[in-house]
């Protein structure tokens, strides 16, 4: 068994705890390492047993002196021992745990910590971690800094301590260090070895931080320079034929003055440097991160006109089938006037073709979508049936939803195609370029003229009923339309406060919204059921569409000016700016109403920053601090890497880091160990490629 070996192979013990340790993240034995502790229990006070205190958290070590099961009257079991040194004699009692017996034994000498409690007159220790001391054994669960990790069932802090113990006393011999000492020394980091041994058995919490700043600075740092890495790759050993832009300069300037607006200065800056990279013999690999409501996706029609310009076909990957029709609408109605061919194909939709010169003679789905300009899909547009003629440009939207795997297959559809991808979740600056750091990036940090920003109101418990009857006015008198969205579909029997969406639908429609009319969406539905109910509610036949956060992204619904968010507190701020945006896409005012019944005076403080926060970025460095970073990229999403020790909310660090990254990358070959540490770590799945 060596650091590399799979869990599965490890043995029959580790083999038997495969599953679990799975959901653990822990797949090969070197991931045990970097399970890292949450938190320390500190038992590092030994205690004389005739010394210790009532309310007192300490260690004992004595000789066992008695140790038995009993029973209750309902079978309930007891274990019960006594421990004595040689100042006195303490009770101790376990409750359900009737194997400890079997493992303590009379005459064993034990290490027991817990809380001191006082019982008729009498020291006790309840439920006490405990472990038989051994003469050349140092203590792992008790007199130190207890390391408590997260657990899954089956699998405790007891058992990982043990492991983790075991494969650090193995193994320590055969991890080398790999970070040069020029860095070392000038960031005052520890070495490698103490630092896995320290994160888990530290002997003081100066140790531990002093160990997790150094695991945290080789997590980053690898992150940057396998980023660097893909960069390289992608620049040295991909090439394609350039566009023409000059050439074009006519046809791109009446495109540009059809469009119903103005292009904000963002957006005119994105398109330069994307038209920059077009031109460019390597092909593009860039991220539009917008924020919600900021254009990008007149940007990305821009740059699939100046292909379709110069002979080259388009892709547009879309991650739902909503989106993928409303990108097909978009788009189609901003390049019909000039002739060009769009199509989409999704997993329920076969075939639809917007201003097509042939469309009366096609017989052929598939030849006619892989002829056509630009394919507007989910990742039907994979299909092994459809082989691209030319395919020269391909925009992915909002691209951390999709897999690594399918992004490197639809690259491969052609020849080194460009390849933009756009994402509305808000990620600060300084993180994306960390996250992002192979990519070039373009930010949209402006809304449309005209847009008015949404005002966004805290609606507490004693409101609800005020705040329906002003949204009542609002259908009746602008002809408003309204999003109410519920965390669930189904009710949940561990959170019976929290409204859900099929229950709360049917409430709203018999009591409070009786003369209007109200449609249910939510991801149990059949594509073809979403479409038509947001074709629907988008054509103005219902007033209100009651949902789940199934609409975060990319809904566009120009006359619903106001969303309500029952159980606001349940979503990260981030989550909840991207909802807000699902409103304010008109010229009228729009409104957002965060409903909670939560009382917690943080929780209020921080949705309230809602009403006066409305960039994206700066929200998403807020939830990075104080809920963390799976609350703002989801853990579910595919492309965002969860850290097991560092923080995206250390931007000192990351600063830090991109530099001695960007400083040591062009000598890389310098140093073997670091070399072939990076080619060990998978860092695919930050990237597009």
């Amino acid at each position: 068994m060596n650091l590399e070996t799979p869990i599965k192979e490890a043995g029959i013990i580790f083999k038997k705890y495969a599953s679990r340790l799975e959901k653990l993240g822990i797949k090969k034995i070197s991931d045990f390492l970097y399970h890292v502790p949450f938190r320390y229990e500190d038992y590092s006070l030994v205690s004389k047993i005739g010394n210790v205190q009532s309310g007192e958290i300490v260690t004992i070590k004595g000789e066992v002196t008695e140790i038995k099961n009993e029973y209750t009257r309902r079978w309930k079991s007891l274990q019960k021992a006594k421990v004595a040194d040689e100042t006195g004699e303490i009770d101790i009692i376990w409750f359900n745990q009737p194997f400890v017996p079997k493992i303590i034994k009379k005459g064993d000498m034990v290490s027991l910590a817990g809380k001191v409690d006082w019982f008729k007159n009498k020291a006790i220790l309840r439920s006490p971690q405990y472990e038989v001391l051994f003469s050349e054994s140092e203590p792992i669960h008790t007199a130190r800094l207890v390391p408590i990790y997260n657990e899954t069932r089956g699998v405790s802090s007891k058992w990982l301590r043990r492991q983790i113990n075991k494969i650090i006393k193995e193994q320590i011999q055969f991890m080398n260090e790999y970070i040069p000492d020029s860095i070392i020394k000038k960031t005052g980091l520890i070495g490698f070895k103490p630092a896995i041994e320290q994160i888990h058995f530290p002997k003081s919490l100066a140790e531990a931080e002093k160990a997790r700043a150094r695991l945290a600075f080789d997590e980053l740092f690898f992150l940057q320079l396998a980023a660097l890495f893909r960069r390289s790759q992608w620049k040295n050993n991909f090439v394609r034929n350039p566009f023409s832009i000059s050439k074009y300069m006519k046809s791109i300037e009446d495109f540009l003055e059809n469009l119903p607006f103005e292009l904000t200065n963002s957006q005119k800056k994105s398109v330069k440097e994307i038209f920059t990279d077009l031109a460019s013999k390597k092909p593009m690999n860039r991220l539009l991160e917008g924020d919600v409501g900021s254009g990008k996706t007149v940007v990305a029609s821009i740059a699939m006109f100046l292909a379709y310009l110069n002979g080259f076909q388009s892709v547009f990957m879309a991650p739902t089938e909503i989106l993928a029709n409303q990108h097909f609408d978009t788009i189609s109605q901003l390049l019909k006037p000039f002739g060009v061919t769009v199509a989409l194909k999704t997993g329920s939709i076969k075939h639809k073709v917007s201003s097509i010169k042939q469309k009366n003679n096609i017989h052929n789905t598939e030849y006619s979508i892989q002829n056509t300009d630009i394919l507007i899909g989910t990742h039907a547009v994979l299909s092994d049936k459809i082989n691209y003629q030319n395919l020269g440009l391909v925009v992915i939207d909002e691209q951390q939803r999709f897999g690594v795997e399918q992004r490197g297959v639809i690259r491969q559809k052609g020849k080194n195609p460009h390849l933009l991808t756009m994402t509305a979740t808000p990620i600060p600056r300084t993180v994306a370029l960390t996250l992002y750091g192979d990519l070039d990036l373009s930010f949209l940090d402006e809304v449309p003229v005209g847009r008015k920003t949404v005002k966004t109101w805290l609606v507490p418990k004693e409101k609800r009923e005020d705040a329906y009857k002003w949204i009542t006015k609002q259908i009746m008198e602008n002809c408003g339309q309204v999003f109410i969205i519920c965390p669930f579909i189904e009710e949940s029997e561990t959170m019976i406060t929290v409204k859900a969406a099929k229950k709360e639908f049917e409430r709203l429609k018999k009591e409070v919204f009786s003369k209007q009319k109200l449609e249910l969406l939510h991801g149990k539905l059949k594509s073809k059921e979403k479409n038509i109910i947001l074709e629907n509610f988008r054509s103005g036949k219902n007033d209100i569409l009651v949902a789940t956060p199934i609409v975060e992204v990319g809904i566009d619904i120009p006359n619903a000016t106001i969303m309500l968010i029952e159980a606001s507190e349940r979503f990260g701020l981030s989550q909840l700016h991207q909802l807000r945006g699902r409103v304010g896409r008109s010229d009228k005012q729009s409104y957002c109403l965060l409903f909670t019944e939560s009382q917690n005076p943080k929780t209020i403080e921080r949705l309230k920053s809602l009403e006066s926060i409305f960039v994206g970025a700066q929200l998403a460095e807020l939830d990075l601090r104080l809920r963390g970073p799976g609350e703002i990229y989801g853990t579910a999403q595919h492309g965002v890497p969860m850290l097991k020790v560092a923080s995206f909310s250390d931007f000192s660090l990351i600063e830090k880091v991109k530099k001695e990254a960007e400083k040591i990358f062009p000598n890389l070959s310098k140093y073997p160990k670091l070399l072939e540490k990076l080619k060990s770590i998978s860092a695919q799945r930050v990237s597009p490629d």
